[in-house]
């Protein structure tokens, strides 16, 4: 059993994973099944009744399933439920279980096949951020201002180059919060080079902290790809900062070409993948299993924002985000589509 500490997510809405693939139910303080969707309908073998049942009827080895979902509720937590026993129609079958509370009356239960990394679902991730957005507008035009006025008053070039570097980035900041308000979620999508991205964000890292070291070994023969360069620099500039503030002193921006690479539950023919490797702490073991999720942060002062962002950008872009993290040796991967999907 592995746990890991969050926070609640909001209210859940049947709708918000109606279409997923992962099968999801709602739990009251009974546990007793108040809402479920197809994909858990299907996955236990279709046409069962499920509704108002209790949790214990699909325990294949009671008490185990109660007692966790119990322990989440009771410690306002999500557990991960490692290779659990689940009883299915045609029998009982392993997999992995998320129990995420919700509030101090109801749980979230997720199903994953075992062995796959678990990411617990975050249908509410879009809404927290609209929220977000529409908080951080008004400091920005603040911002933007004050950078306004600073631009007039500066003749050295070198200074007056770090004042364009703000507003150019208050705007980048103000258009994804625009994006976020509209409700639209689609990327603008064109044709880019990704070492232009890369060296936008290393000038950024450079000018906020200018006592971290920055290596490049780039693979110049990339071809580009079709993204949004404003919500793919977001990505980039979370993954850097980040690894600045877990204690990294250097950076290493890597681009490789990747073939045949896996993304998510499909295969793409090639990929391009920005690697961003820190000699910083690692990530928190506690938080191995829900890095990716809002609200979850491993900072006091962290608004646990970044990396659900990030993620959710890499996917919108058919994209991933992968990584590998030890005390002095953690490396973050964005990969992005460049060939044809495979089944």
């Amino acid at each position: 059993m592995i746990s890991s500490r969050t926070h609640p997510t909001p209210e859940l809405a049947v709708t918000a994973w109606a279409h997923s693939r992962t099968g999801v139910a709602v739990l009251d303080a009974g546990l007793r099944l108040r809402s479920v969707n197809p994909a858990l309908v299907e996955r236990l073998g279709g046409g069962r009744r499920l509704l108002d049942e209790p949790l214990a009827v699909l325990d294949g080895a009671p008490p185990t399933l109660v007692e966790t979902a119990t322990r989440a509720l009771a410690e306002q937590r999500t557990i991960l439920l490692r290779s659990a026993a689940l009883r299915g129609s045609a029998g009982e079958f392993a997999c992995d279980l998320a129990f995420v509370p919700v509030d101090s009356e109801e749980v979230l239960l997720e199903l994953y096949p075992a062995g796959l990394p678990v990411e617990p679902v975050a249908p509410h991730l879009s809404e927290s951020l609209r929220g977000f957005a529409h908080e951080v507008k008004n400091p920005l035009a603040g911002v933007r201002g004050a950078a306004q006025l600073l631009r007039r008053r500066l003749d050295t070039p070198e200074l007056a180059e770090l004042a364009d570097l703000i507003l150019a980035e208050v705007d980048r900041l103000t258009a994804l919060a625009d994006r976020l308000l509209r409700n639209s979620g689609k990327p603008r999508l064109a044709r880019i080079g990704i070492h232009e991205l890369t060296e936008r964000v290393a000038a950024l890292i450079a000018a906020q902290s200018p006592n971290v070291s920055q290596t490049r070994d780039y693979d110049p023969s990339l071809p580009t790809v079709n993204g949004d360069a404003d919500r793919l620099t977001q990505v980039l500039l979370n993954l850097a900062r980040n690894a600045v503030e877990a204690g990294a002193r250097g950076l290493t921006w890597r681009t490789r070409a990747e073939h045949a690479a896996r993304l998510g539950d499909r295969s793409v023919r090639f990929a391009v993948r920005v690697d961003i490797a820190d000699d910083g702490h690692g990530v928190p073991a506690d938080l191995v299993d829900t890095l990716f999720q809002p609200l979850v942060s491993g900072r006091p002062d962290g608004s646990g924002l970044g990396l659900a962002l990030a993620q959710e950008i890499a996917r919108e872009h058919g994209g991933q985000l992968r990584y590998s993290s030890r005390p002095g040796a953690t490396v973050f991967s964005l990969l992005l589509p460049v060939g044809d999907a495979r089944g």
